[in-house]
């Protein structure tokens, strides 16, 4: 397999994760928009925590990809 199919088919993964990540993200806030009243607060506060983690996991992920198609780029 030459670079350029290897970089292209991380660059796919990297696609699905970055989905994937948006999807879970998405979900769990919508969750905190209905239930932050009435949920305990340590359950409220791990969501938050996870919102925050997942943000920072989907910035990683992108950057990665840019990353990747910027040195495909470049073969």
């Amino acid at each position: 397999m030459s670079e350029a199919d290897q970089i292209k088919e991380e660059v796919g993964w990297l696609k699905l994760v970055f989905a994937a990540l948006i999807a879970i993200e998405v979900s769990l806030i919508g969750w905190l928009a209905q239930n932050y009243a009435t949920a305990q607060t340590l359950i409220v506060v791990g969501a938050f925590v996870t919102v925050v983690a997942l943000s920072l996991g989907i910035v990683w992920v992108n950057r990665t990809a840019f990353r990747r198609m910027r040195q495909l780029r470049d073969l």
